[in-house]
């Protein structure tokens, strides 16, 4: 299973355009869906699922969401944040600041994709 992050969204939420080298592992173990819980979002691509995955690192405890493509199970990295954020508090559609930037990361992934501003972890 591949995980695609596209380049706007590393930016944002790692501040470069790769991912830091201390965060790969931690990355391809969110890449288990076995452990991940499907929640409700708004405004997805069709035949997609929104996972949120909770890991934990030496840095401290994170929170992940994928959007999952359904028909070749292809994961994109959505978010990646400290679970003391106010997005990584609470990963669920009725947090408003979830909510907003959960749009804003559809749009730049849309973008980024179209772009070929991307890269893959497998």
């Amino acid at each position: 299973m591949s995980l695609v992050i596209a380049k706007a969204i590393c930016r944002r939420e790692f501040g470069a355009d790769r991912v830091p080298e201390q965060w790969v592992d931690v990355l391809r173990r969110s890449s288990a869906i076995d452990l991940a819980t499907v929640i409700k979002g708004s405004g997805l691509p069709p035949a997609t699922k929104l996972l949120k995955i909770y890991v934990t690192s030496p840095e401290g405890a994170r929170r992940i969401v994928h959007l999952l493509s359904v028909e070749d199970g292809t994961l994109f990295l959505l978010f990646f944040r400290d679970k003391k954020d106010p997005v990584g508090q609470s990963i669920t559609i009725h947090n408003k600041d979830f909510r907003r930037q959960l749009h804003k990361h559809l749009e730049l992934l849309a973008k980024d994709l179209e772009d070929g501003n991307y890269s893959t972890l497998d």
